[in-house]
């Protein structure tokens, strides 16, 4: 690139992060600095605590790598905050607009934008929509993975073999090629995947994983360029989309999956999709394929009880990928499906399958809604309530609607066959929706699955979905205004209606009657209205 090439791009990031400011309310940037360089993303998975035991809180860590190496370490809120949605930028080339030095009390360096620097050519500045609609780039076609096994110099346990790990990557049930193709409607594949190993790393343990305020910290861009570096005259990384590196002995309590850039194939800043896995992460192909769903950009999810344990929705390996999960005799834990948001994240669900119901839209309908899991669908898979009348509806607040079913390879050991409702702010976390009161510590309960004829309004009262029938290929919802317009005028059931102690009210056909007595309903209609359904963001 020339200097006048350079000058117009930096430019052109500067004005399109202004303008995306400007219409936040924030301002134009003034004065600020623009780095460019390639957004690293690193999240820590602890190990499923003992019995008793406390988990330990995930980690998470944001760079911006520049081109001669050099790190700059991102404040996470920040970087979520400025970058609209943070996580479809990973491991993509990213120009970060900081303030200039002085404009804030802060001596950290605060960033004011994070746009992608490689579609610069596509940029049009026009309207916050743009944001989400440029940043987005679609993860498809061969994502070649390479397994390095690699051992501390002074661990001498091999654990697995080189077969085993080889065969890992296998198209058959139950294996990671398999696996991918399925979650994501045959999007991508695991084609020349391939396992290489053990590699001894020249230092021992102590030298990677040092003590750093009482706790153990792996050092992630040693253990990368030493386990890289050892196997680089074997495996060619120049084809490799992503390296899943298996090591002999614990790391610092977590298993590792984002991005890492190291001098590797003769390159001084060589950047890629990576995981780190202990011995208990690489033994199942749970906690693996979670790793790898790092890899590939994908943030936690969590369900709505409010504390800080985000490893307790069991609708997606993005969070709790032991509970209702599938067991297998040669990969331990099999890994389940992700919510359907985080599919739309990666662009694997068509637009033909999504439908959006924006703020203000009072016509009532019928959707079918057919199950997440089902390839080639012809309905809609991804029913998105969106709290925003813009022109882009994830600009604020959506709830996104799937159906799932418990059946075959991987989602054979769900809690049940439900619609499943998540909350998604700015397109950060998704939460699962809970409707009762107080929401279970894990959402594989009957408040988190939405039954036929079970009625739910969201928190502000702008939308009104029931479960109206069950389908071979899913569910019929009938969406709307929470008032429907007909002749008798059914009651609208408000939360003064309902006592904490009383079962929900049975004056409206909608909410269902069961067997047991249920907990309390949030708003009486299994929506979201009281404090104790509020749910945080991550």
């Amino acid at each position: 690139m020339d200097r006048e090439t350079g000058a117009k791009g930096v430019r052109a990031l500067a004005a399109f992060a202004c303008a995306l400011l400007g219409l936040a309310g924030a301002g134009a940037i003034r004065a600020q600095t623009i780095e460019q360089g390639t957004l690293q993303l690193e999240w820590g998975d602890p190990a499923r605590p003992a019995p008793g035991r406390a988990r330990l809180a995930p980690r998470f860590n944001a760079h911006l790598v520049k081109d001669d190496g050099s790190r700059i370490v991102l404040d996470p809120v920040q970087a979520r905050r400025a970058a609209g949605d943070l996580y479809v930028l990973a491991n993509r080339r990213v120009a970060v607009a900081f303030a200039a030095p002085g404009t804030t009390k802060s001596t950290a360096r605060t960033i004011e934008a994070i746009v992608p620097a490689d579609r610069t050519t596509q940029y049009s500045p026009v309207h916050a929509a743009g944001a989400r609609v440029m940043a987005a780039a679609p993860v498809g076609g061969t994502t070649r993975w390479v397994t390095l096994m690699c051992k501390f110099s002074d661990i001498g346990t091999e654990q697995k073999t080189q077969a085993f790990f080889q065969s890992q990557y296998g198209e058959g049930v139950g294996q990671l090629g398999h696996y991918w193709r399925e979650v994501s409607y045959d999007k991508i594949n695991l084609t020349g995947s391939s396992a290489y190993g053990w590699f001894t790393l020249p230092q021992p343990r102590s030298h990677y994983v040092t003590e750093e305020n009482g706790e153990d910290k792996a050092d992630l861009k040693k253990l990368f360029a030493d386990c890289g570096a050892a196997a680089d005259a074997t495996v060619d990384f120049n084809s490799v989309q992503g390296v899943n590196m298996m090591f002999n002995g614990d790391l610092d309590g977590y298993a590792w999956g984002g991005g890492m850039c190291a001098p590797l194939e003769g390159r001084s800043n060589f950047c890629t999709r990576a995981t780190w896995n202990p011995p208990w992460s690489f033994s199942n192909l749970a906690p693996l394929a979670h790793e790898m769903g790092h890899g590939y950009g994908l943030p936690h999810s969590d369900n709505s009880d409010g504390d800080s344990d985000t490893y307790d929705n069991p609708w997606d390996v993005m969070s709790d990928g032991w509970y209702n999960a599938v067991s297998d005799s040669t990969y331990g834990t099999r890994p389940k499906h992700i919510n359907v948001f985080q599919r739309h994240r990666l662009s694997w669900v068509d637009g033909a399958r999504q439908q959006i119901i924006v703020l203000g839209d009072l016509a009532t309908r019928d959707i079918a809604l057919d199950y997440a899991h089902l390839a080639g669908s012809g309905n809609v898979q991804m029913l998105v309530l969106s709290l925003s009348p813009q022109a882009d509806p994830y600009a604020t607040v959506v709830y996104t609607l799937e159906a799932r079913k418990r059946e075959g390879p991987y989602e054979g050991a769900l809690a049940g066959d439900a619609v499943i409702i998540h909350k998604v702010q700015a397109s950060g976390t998704a939460y699962s929706i809970d409707a009762d009161v107080p929401p279970a510590n894990r959402a594989n309960n009957e408040g988190s699955m939405f039954k036929v004829g079970e009625r739910w309004v969201t928190p502000e009262g702008s939308h009104a979905i029931t479960v109206k029938a069950k389908t071979a290929t899913g569910f019929v919802v009938t969406v709307g205004p929470p008032r429907a317009m007909s002749s008798p005028l059914p009651p609208l059931v408000r939360p003064a209606q309902v006592s904490a102690s009383s079962s929900p009210t049975r004056s409206t056909p909608a909410i269902p009657v069961r067997g047991r007595k249920p907990p309390e309903r949030c708003g009486g209609v299994r929506g979201a209205t009281s404090p104790q359904c509020a749910m945080r963001e991550r």
